[in-house]
């Protein structure tokens, strides 16, 4: 029964050494270790805080890149449409451009055409009334001549005007 029932010099031996052992214990080693405890309880926490802003400020970052990639994509869209109107009008201004060269050189052509038909009358013109002058001249002077010398330039006459 010793060993259930301890004496009471055993008993009052353990406490002392308990108490005083207890007493330096919470002297010198539990304020530093509650100490580091605390210490390192608020820099968890402050991580944790920490990461909760940088989660936060990584979403907001996130919704400024999509902002910002939509507004490039507008902006993209735009530029490539006044590209395309601008590479229309260009076409078109070609275009108009070509037509008016194209019939500025019609007009022209036709104009060297009747020019050109002009001078061909006049010059058809300056033949005739050259041919009429030979003509008369050459009637005045058989008229002047013989009847034999009229039949004869009569026939010549003739001949001429078959040849041309």
């Amino acid at each position: 029964m010793d060993l259930i029932l301890p004496d009471m010099g055993l008993l009052f031996w353990t406490s002392l050494v308990f108490a005083i052992l207890l007493i330096i214990l919470a002297k010198f080693v539990w304020k530093p270790i509650l100490g580091a405890v605390n210490e390192r309880e608020q820099k968890i926490a402050d991580s944790l805080e920490l990461a909760e802003k940088t989660q936060a400020e990584m979403k907001a970052l996130q919704a400024q890149n999509e902002n910002l990639l939509k507004e490039a994509r507008v902006e993209r869209d735009a530029i490539v449409k006044d590209a395309k109107e601008t590479g229309s009008k260009m076409i078109e201004d070609a275009k108009a451009a070509a037509q008016a060269e194209a019939e500025k050189v019609m007009k022209s052509a036709q104009d060297a055409i009747q020019s050109e038909k002009a001078a061909a009358i006049a010059e058809l013109k300056l033949q005739v009334a050259s041919f009429s002058l030979e003509i008369a001249e050459k009637i005045v002077r058989g008229e002047l001549s013989s009847d034999e010398k009229q039949k004869a330039l009569a026939d010549k006459l003739a001949a001429d005007v078959n040849m041309n």
